[in-house]
């Protein structure tokens, strides 16, 4: 808890990335409902992948972090975000400070896989 909390306070950009269902689709049915849930936890991540892609590409380092999902009351009471606004992440951006581990990337597959 305390490394997390290192890298919080210490970061020079922290976005807190929040689901509101207010605009959303409603659904009488709970099947329906839930799956237009699932695709806005769906549109929050992809959001969020964008943002660690763009980071990356301007020579930032970024870090996804769930701990909001833990205390989700208390991120929303300290910030002040609206009632409906559910916490999905945190994301700390700044400058690296070393290289990290090496990332190594796997080939793209160059023939069919078949089930058989």
């Amino acid at each position: 808890m305390k490394r997390s909390y290192e890298r919080i306070v210490n970061a020079p950009l922290v976005i807190v990335t929040c689901l509101s269902m207010r605009d959303m689709d409603r659904y009488p049915d709970e099947r329906r409902a839930s799956a237009e849930r699932t695709m806005a936890v769906q549109s929050v991540a992809m959001a969020v992948q964008n943002l660690l892609l763009t980071a990356h590409a301007l020579g930032l380092g970024a870090c996804w972090m769930c701990a909001p999902l833990f205390c989700p009351d208390t991120v929303r009471e300290t910030l002040r975000l609206p009632d409906d606004w559910e916490v999905q992440a945190l994301i700390t951006i700044g400058m690296p400070t070393d290289e990290g581990k090496p990332r190594g990337r796997e080939p793209i597959i160059s023939r069919a896989i078949y089930l058989e």
